[in-house]
């Protein structure tokens, strides 16, 4: 295959549209955009609320099978597949999430696609964009800094220093923060006590935004986030603080969703990001139910495999937000299939045919768990540059054995002329009966949530819990929030907890470490053996190889 350029050198070339032109195509108009410069848009004024939902448009989703550490290309395959169902004549728009600023400067950079299939302006909706993620990160500090100050003034509330539950958060991969100590120094610093941060993403202030219909439901929703325990053990909530109508009043910008633009000038609406290891890995409600308003089609992505981000969309996001997805699409690369099959990194580009064959089951188990939810699945692979003939020739044999549709997909490429069989493909599926039903019912004990997850999706033989997360399961009964979904905390690399297993793996167990209430979001997080909620850099992180010069032409991002 001739070589690509460059992502950011593909970006520079492309020729955007006006922000204003690429909302008129959506039936918007100027009252309903805040523009941020002249290509990137917050969508206001809930121009919406009258439409009538029976007219939503047809809902795509798009998964994967377990990745190589670099990513395998959802995002990418998203936004081919949307720019090749317009370029068929069908209204379209794609629906991502935005970048965080930890896996920009660390091992995956960033994440608005990449070839002839990005989201532009690609650099400033990988860095700072319309600047959500700070006011995630403010609105959720504010919270720290309230309960710290609570305690330094007198403590009314009777918080336990020990039991304080919300962490400060910062949009970075920074280990140095996991475990931190606050309040040091003399007496007038506060009360000292041990602290922590999480990634932005992991912020239950990302969730809540994500998973909010409006500022009024977002403001009730904080409020209800519990912030630590009191000596006599009894829940302290932000309502008890005073401040939930200030955090609000921080995110009422960023809870309105981003239209920006695909390089073939497609829409796109990017809102929200929280991780699909740490946490429910979908963009915001808001911009999924936008766009099913606005076009006939909605390609949307969840994070990570389909053991994560599509379960967690299937069984958190969807039923909150009452939507009913059409089709959904499993990305799959050769590459990926080769690492689950025990080929290192470094020797991915080799042509590996047995290693191949061995990493297959990866794909099947994805397939199979994804027809559970009796959605119409088609598989998509990914074609990267050194897969070979023989290599694409297996996988298509192996993928059609598994009684679903297989498309090639060559949009990193080709852009939407090399997504169209796809395209195709998922109109096609789309008209056909979906009879989707989540996977567990809510009202089921939180260890059979947990252990349904973890033996029908990841095909786990056994659950153990940690005594801290025994402990906090009878806290969650005791406040009767027991009904709500389990979000699992769990690696990408795979189905079980720990990286180092590839493939399809059987019998075996699920380690629960820790159980956290998210209130506020509407979700109980079950964390399973090492996963992190503050990620580090590794020994060379993507930050090394960017630069800028003097005419702020940026080099390295990707």
């Amino acid at each position: 295959m001739p070589k690509i350029k460059p992502d950011v050198e593909i970006a520079d070339e492309a020729q955007l549209k006006e922000i204003y032109d690429v909302a008129e195509g959506l039936g918007l108009s100027k009252e309903n955009l805040k523009p941020y410069g002249h290509y990137m848009a917050k969508i206001e004024g809930n121009p919406f609320k009258e439409k009538d939902a029976s007219k939503d448009g047809k809902l795509v989703l798009v998964t994967a099978i377990n990745p190589t550490p670099a990513g395998e290309g959802k995002t990418t395959t998203n936004i081919g597949l949307a720019m090749a169902m317009e370029k068929l004549g069908k209204s379209t728009v794609s629906t991502l999430r935005e970048p965080s600023l930890g896996p920009v400067f660390g091992i995956k950079g960033g994440a608005a696609g990449g070839g002839y299939s990005q989201v532009l302006p690609m650099d400033d909706i990988n860095l700072h964009f319309t600047g959500d993620f700070h006011a995630i990160t403010s609105a959720n500090n504010l919270i720290s800094a309230a309960i710290d100050n609570h305690i330094h003034q007198g403590n009314e509330l009777g918080i336990d220093p020990k039991n304080v539950t919300f962490k400060r958060v910062l949009d970075m991969n920074d280990r140095a923060l996991r475990e931190v100590l606050v309040g040091m120094g003399p007496k007038k610093n506060g009360v000292m006590r041990s602290e922590g941060f999480d990634i932005t993403v992991a912020s239950e202030i990302m969730a809540i935004l994500c998973l909010s219909r409006d500022l009024e439901d977002f403001k009730a929703r904080v409020s209800r986030i519990i912030v630590a325990y009191t000596y006599d053990n009894q829940p302290v909530y932000v309502k008890d603080l005073g401040v939930a109508g200030a955090v609000t009043m921080l995110m009422k910008d960023a809870i309105l969703p981003n239209l920006v633009q695909t390089i073939e000038n497609t829409p796109a609406i990017i809102h929200g990001g929280p991780f699909a290891n740490i946490a429910h890995g979908c963009n915001s409600i808001l911009a999924t139910q936008a766009a099913l308003n606005l076009a006939d089609y909605t390609v949307t992505e969840a994070g990570f495999g389909a053991d994560l981000g599509a379960e967690k969309f299937l069984d958190i996001a969807a039923p909150e937000a009452g939507f009913k997805p059409n089709c959904i699409v499993v990305v799959a690369t050769i590459r990926a299939l080769k690492y689950n099959g025990g080929v290192a990194v470094k020797d991915l580009g080799e042509e590996n045919v047995e290693a191949l064959r061995r990493g297959f089951p990866n794909l099947r188990r994805h397939v199979e768990n994804m027809k559970k939810y009796d959605i119409p699945v088609v598989i998509a692979i990914n074609q990267f540059p050194t897969d070979t003939e023989n290599e694409l020739k297996v996988i298509d044999e192996l993928a059609r054995e598994l009684g679903v549709d297989v498309a090639l997909s060559e949009v990193f490429m080709k852009g939407s002329e090399g997504g169209l069989e796809l395209a195709e493909k998922v109109i096609e599926l789309c008209e056909k009966e979906s009879h989707y039903k989540p996977l567990y019912d809510p009202k089921k004990s939180i260890e059979e949530k947990i252990e349904t997850i973890s033996k029908e999706i990841y095909g786990a033989s056994d659950v153990v819990y940690s005594d801290d997360a025994k402990k906090m399961i009878e806290r969650i009964e005791s406040l009767g929030r027991d009904d709500l979904p389990v979000c699992m905390a769990k690696t990408q690399m795979s189905f079980t907890d720990d990286a180092n297993i590839l493939g399809a793996p059987t019998d075996f167990t699920i380690h629960i470490r820790d159980i956290r209430l998210s209130n506020g979001a509407g979700f109980i997080v079950a964390l399973t053996g090492q996963i992190m909620t503050m990620p580090g850099l590794p020994k060379v992180p993507a930050a090394n190889g960017m630069d800028i010069d003097s005419n702020g032409k940026i080099t390295g991002l990707s």
